[in-house]
């Protein structure tokens, strides 16, 4: 592998994985922060479904006065013109297609993998997943934003051009602002990709109504094999 595999949390299912959902965290949290989405979601004992929650590297943040903390990459601020951490970005984008492979090689076909994340660990899923070599399943990105929007058009790859992306984003989000959000669905969808839109009233959280949209979303890319 190109990339020394992240230490992560999984949870296995029941009977052998037949698909796996890698998902990131957001800033400052870890692979645990996401664990209890697995027995909220209440999925059906079929699609068989392992679930990879990796650990970002602690790092600096500069958003957060340089404290360190784990981090996908360094956050200088957030606006669209401010500077971007492209060279955390797309180590961490190495280290989560390490992940991929390392399904690929557990006997998963890339298209019964979804890379999800919430806020950076959503950006990051967004980033990675449209630069995939191979098709996967589908992208879920939760209270999130296209990190290096600009040189998308350059280096996404055609087999994952229409990959099915479900965008989900608090109305009354606070860190990540729904302009943010909304600003990269439509650059996305621009560029001709399926995004599947939703909004809640909420802050920067996940919400019932969100996780029962995520169900249903997750039970049509990886329908029972």
């Amino acid at each position: 592998m190109s990339a020394e595999l992240l230490p992560a949390v999984e949870i296995e299912p029941e009977r052998p994985a037949d698909a796996a959902v890698i998902l990131m965290h957001g800033l400052g949290a870890d692979g645990h922060d996401f664990e209890t989405l697995v027995f909220e979601l209440k999925l059906p004992p079929g699609p068989a479904i392992r679930w990879v929650f990796p650990h970002a590297p602690i790092r600096p943040v500069t958003l957060n006065g340089g404290m360190p903390m784990r981090a996908w990459f360094d956050i200088i601020g957030l606006d669209r013109r401010s500077e971007e951490d492209e060279a955390g970005i797309r180590e961490s984008g190495a280290g989560i297609r390490a992940l991929v492979d390392r399904e690929k090689d557990r006997g998963l076909p890339a298209e019964r993998i979804v890379l999800a994340g919430f806020s950076q660990g959503g950006a990051m899923a967004l980033h990675t997943a449209l630069r995939e070599t191979e098709r996967l399943a589908g992208v879920l990105a939760l209270s999130t934003y296209l990190p290096l929007a600009r040189t998308l058009e350059a280096e996404a790859h055609p087999a994952n051009a229409a990959v099915p992306v479900f965008m989900a984003h608090g109305t009354e989000d606070p860190i990540v602002p729904l302009p943010l959000g909304v600003g990269s669905r439509d650059r996305l969808r621009a560029q001709g990709y399926p995004v599947d839109w939703h909004t809640y009233p909420m802050p920067h959280s996940v919400c019932a109504e969100e996780v029962a949209d995520i169900r249903e979303w997750l039970l049509e890319v990886l329908p029972v094999s």
